[in-house]
């Protein structure tokens, strides 16, 4: 969570602008509405700058007013719609994520490498599937998920050791957090073209994906199936993951036959 109380160095406009994204972070999963206090001590701002800003950004639609709170506003949707690069790559993505979901039943993702997360770019769940955390817009440690190992397997090794070098925080009791072994299985995912995740990212959790590649053989995103780990073989479900990446790595790329 981002807080702008302190300077930090920056001013003028600069720290104008880390205060009113720091208002927008503030905003988590499931909020629909924050009052100027919990905004405050979110974001470590005083309640009379927060009162200010919050008046600036219901001007121009960002937030919108509700009695005694404000909510994220339409207009912050629309341009993050505007503004998502990715936008071709996940209405490309959905026929393949949903004929997926529809074969399986189980939930079915989208996603990109970010840093040392994955962003999930779709999220499709299944009627049989685990209620999961992931959600569209929504981040992940990478070494922890099916579709992080699948993109890192097929990344340059200056993004493999950037996420190592980060640290490999324990997500579940079977999180890999040695470096030795992640790359072991990195080099088995790049022989193999799919990634297993084994209850690494949560209890009861399994999940098989497969990297999306551009012309030079780089993961530009990954598609998975996640599943409970009572109910899902991941190796009967594999096979199709890697039909679908496959299959949209060639439409995304032209090649249609």
């Amino acid at each position: 969570m981002r807080t702008a109380g302190r300077n930090d160095g920056v001013s003028g406009d600069g720290l104008v602008a880390a205060r009113l994204a720091a208002l927008l972070e503030a905003f988590r999963p499931g909020d629909e509405v924050l009052g100027v206090s919990e905004l405050a001590r979110r974001t470590g701002l005083a309640k009379t700058t927060v009162h200010r800003l919050v008046g600036h950004l219901t001007e121009t639609g960002l937030l919108e007013r509700e009695t005694g709170a404000v909510r994220l506003g339409l207009r912050l949707f629309e341009i993050g719609q505007l503004a998502s690069p990715r936008r071709g790559l996940v209405e490309a993505a959905r026929p393949y994520l949903a004929d997926l979901r529809e074969a399986t039943r189980n939930t079915v993702h989208l996603a990109i490498l970010e840093g040392t997360e994955v962003v999930y770019l779709d999220v499709l769940r299944g009627p049989d599937a685990p209620t999961l955390p992931s959600r569209i817009g929504g981040r992940f440690p990478a070494h922890a998920t099916g579709v992080g190992k699948a993109i890192l397997a097929f990344s340059p090794e200056s993004v493999v050791n950037q996420v190592i070098d980060a640290g490999l925080p324990r997500m579940s009791a079977r999180t890999i957090t040695a470096p030795g072994l992640l790359r072991r299985q990195l080099t088995r995912v790049r022989e193999d073209g799919i990634a297993l995740e084994r209850e690494e990212s949560g209890v009861g959790v399994v999940c098989a994906a497969s990297p999306l590649l551009d012309a030079g053989g780089v993961a530009v995103a990954a598609v998975s199936i996640s599943g409970w780990a009572n109910r899902m073989r991941t190796e009967r479900v594999a096979p199709a993951v890697r039909t679908v990446a496959l299959a949209l790595t060639r439409t995304l790329s032209g090649d249609r036959r």
